[in-house]
C-alpha cells in the first residue's frame, strides 16, 4: 500500500471518528437539555410533560405567595399574553420580585401548573451590585474647600 493511500484511510478513519463522537455527544445531551417556553408557548403548543424545561417571563405583580413553611413559594410567570402558576420550594435568589424576570427550572405538572426546582431572577440592563450603588454617585473633587 502506497503512503498516499495510508495518509488516505487514517484521514478517512479520523472523520469517522469524529462523526460518531459528535452523534455520541448529542444522544447523550438529548436527555439532558433543557427547553425554553414562555406562558403564551404552553398555551399554544400545550403541556410538554415529563421532561426538564425553562419557564421565562415576568413575575406578575401581586402574586408572590409564601407559605407557612417558610420555605415554599407560589407566584405566576406571565409574557403579557398568557400566565402560568409556579410552585418553587427553596431559598429564591436575592433579585427575585414581582414585575421582574425570571426563568424557573423543572417540570410542568398535568394539572397545567410548574414545579420549579431552580429559580434564575434576571436583571435589567441598570442592575449595579449593592456595594458599588452609593459610590457610583459620590462627586469628588481636587480643589479645596471654597469655604475656606
Amino acid at each position: 500500500m502506497k503512503a498516499k493511500h495510508q495518509r488516505l484511510t487514517l484521514a478517512l478513519l479520523a472523520l469517522g471518528a469524529v462523526v460518531v463522537a459528535g452523534l455520541l455527544a448529542l444522544s447523550a445531551l438529548k436527555d439532558q437539555a433543557a427547553f425554553f417556553y414562555a406562558p403564551s408557548d404552553v398555551r399554544r403548543d400545550g403541556l410538554p410533560l415529563g421532561r426538564a424545561v425553562r419557564l421565562g417571563g415576568m413575575v406578575e405583580g401581586g402574586s408572590v405567595k409564601r407559605a407557612t413553611d417558610g420555605i415554599t413559594v407560589h407566584f405566576i410567570v406571565t409574557d403579557g399574553r398568557a400566565t402560568t402558576p409556579v410552585v418553587f420550594a427553596g431559598i429564591v435568589p436575592d433579585l427575585f420580585r414581582e414585575k421582574s424576570g425570571v426563568v424557573a427550572e423543572g417540570q410542568f405538572q398535568p394539572n397545567g401548573s410548574f414545579a420549579a426546582s431552580n429559580l434564575l431572577a434576571k436583571h435589567d440592563e441598570k442592575y449595579m451590585p449593592p456595594e458599588m450603588a452609593g459610590k457610583m454617585h459620590e462627586t469628588k473633587t481636587l480643589e479645596p474647600d471654597a469655604k475656606q
